[in-house]
């Protein structure tokens, strides 16, 4: 008979002993397989979860997926407009806003109302967007700014874009500047105010580590920063240029000769609903083809920096 000799096996001998006889071998194996395929839904009958729907990565698959619901629109349009649920002169159906374009077209005002439109939201979009990008560094980096400028930023940003077309037109007069002028305050807000948020929100430890590294403001900015930054900043570009195009119909109600805003006022004094559809079309498929553009960008700098 063999002995323990150690007295921390010889303790563990006879706790053992004290508890009695243990569970049958494979007991406890079989109840930790039981629980163990309890959860994860193997060996018990459990039907597997659903699989979630694997979306398109084609672009052309995209592409016609995308294009799903706005044909489905131009449907449900020439139905609502042919089947007597609006009058002609309330809803003219898609033929007849393409037949207005077509003649709009082949007369020469259709380029002229679409290019000068694009024109006073390109320059409008440059100037507000730098311009609240520069405010919002200053603001987001600047605890000192951040107390002397955002109340006052933030209350011209509750003015409504009519409010301002008075006045502008008062100091501008009707010509190009107040129009730009009215669409670059309509895209400094936007940018201002993300990026002015995002600066501020920069995690403290990276803003750390590169002072550490003995990098100088200016380097830091650029270095760690602005790429923390990038996706608000360019999130904050297209939500500009969506505002722009809002207040350049704004701009272009009041005292504008030319444009897709003009267009949609002398429709409605005309009795032209069918250009009135057509300017209105027009300028939801220019605020995406913008908007297309910028997301572009948005996949460049993203690649490069991040």
């Amino acid at each position: 008979m063999s002995t323990v000799t150690d007295p921390r096996a010889r303790g563990a001998a006879e706790a053992d002993l004290d508890q009695g006889p243990g569970p049958e071998p494979g007991a406890s194996d079989h109840g930790r397989s039981s629980r163990t395929g309890r959860r994860a839904g193997v060996g018990t009958g459990a039907a597997p979860g659903p699989r979630r729907p694997r979306l398109p990565t084609n672009a052309y698959a995209v592409g016609l997926l995308g294009l799903l619901v706005p044909t489905v629109l131009v449907v449900a349009w020439h139905w609502a407009s042919t089947a007597g649920v609006f009058a002609v002169y309330q809803l003219p159906p898609p033929v007849s806003v393409w037949e207005a374009g077509v003649d709009l077209w082949s007369r020469g005002e259709l380029t002229h109302h679409v290019a000068i439109s694009t024109q006073r939201v390109l320059l409008g979009f440059a100037v507000g967007a730098l311009l609240g990008l520069a405010v919002g560094a200053v603001v987001g980096l600047s605890r000192w700014s951040s107390l002397l400028l955002a109340p006052t930023v933030g209350a011209f940003r509750a003015v409504p874009s009519l409010a301002w077309v008075p006045l502008l037109i008062l100091w501008l007069k009707l010509g190009e500047d107040s129009k730009v002028t009215l669409v670059a305050i309509g895209a400094f807000f936007p940018v201002y105010t993300m990026v002015a948020g995002a600066l501020r929100h920069v995690d403290v430890h990276l803003i750390e580590l590169g002072r550490a590294y003995g990098l100088r403001p200016l380097r830091l900015f650029t270095r760690i920063q602005l790429p923390a930054v990038l996706p608000t900043v360019v999130s904050a570009l297209r939500l500009a240029l969506a505002q722009a195009w809002l207040f350049l119909v704004a701009a272009e109600l009041a005292g504008a000769s030319m444009g897709l805003g003009f267009l949609l006022t002398d429709s409605q004094n005309n009795g032209r609903v069918d250009r009135l559809v057509l300017a209105i079309v027009l300028l939801a498929l220019l605020g995406k083809l913008t908007d297309s553009v910028i997301g572009l960008v948005e996949t460049r700098l993203l690649r490069r920096w991040m």
